[in-house]
């Protein structure tokens, strides 16, 4: 059994009696067009929404190393030249705290938030020695100063030097200390 079906045109517009017109559903797209599409540059049109992006926020905590200090200081009891250290050094640890945020698996932003010191550093101290070494001169022993004139401390001469006595002369009484010519300096 066929029906027919009158249509009539007004103004442009198609009307049809006796039947329901609907709109035809576009065809879905065929896979030549979306090459076409992609070839060009365009992407191909869906029917279903663009996907919002994925953010997605973490904490994390790192620990960084604070490295120590070193100081120097003066010591009249060392050598001048010598060192000794006082304190040895150890390095601080400070942990640090950042908000990092995700976009689609891709960090796009780390934020410092908090950090701490868990452990502070300790300064190194090393002596450096300022006592200047006495200059004796090898001609008497122990030790006796060399200098334009010594005498013997606590007699009649007029030093510059001194030597506390008794010295025992190891080689040229160069300064005049063994007036009695015993081997002996000093010690009278």
């Amino acid at each position: 059994m066929r029906r027919s079906v009158t249509a009539v045109v007004v103004s442009g517009a198609l009307l049809s009696l006796g039947a329901t017109c609907e709109p035809a559903a576009a065809p879905p797209p065929t896979a030549s067009a979306t090459a076409s599409a992609k070839a060009a540059g365009a992407e191909p049109s869906t029917t279903a929404s663009t996907a919002s992006p994925k953010v997605e926020k973490r904490t994390v905590t790192e620990t960084r190393v604070i490295p120590f200090k070193t100081r120097r200081v003066e010591d009249p009891d060392l050598a001048e030249g010598g060192t000794k250290v006082r304190s040895r050094g150890r390095t601080g640890l400070k942990k640090l705290t950042y908000e990092l945020t995700i976009t689609n698996g891709k960090r796009t932003r780390k934020k410092l938030i908090r950090q701490e010191v868990t452990r502070a550093p300790v300064t190194r101290v090393i002596a450096v020695g300022t006592r200047q070494s006495r200059r004796c001169d090898p001609n008497y022993s122990p030790c006796v100063p060399i200098a334009g004139d010594v005498d013997c401390a606590g007699g009649e001469g007029n030093g510059p030097a001194y030597a506390q006595g008794p010295v025992r002369v190891v080689g040229s009484d160069i300064y005049d200390l063994d007036r009695d010519g015993d081997g002996i300096g000093c010690d009278g």
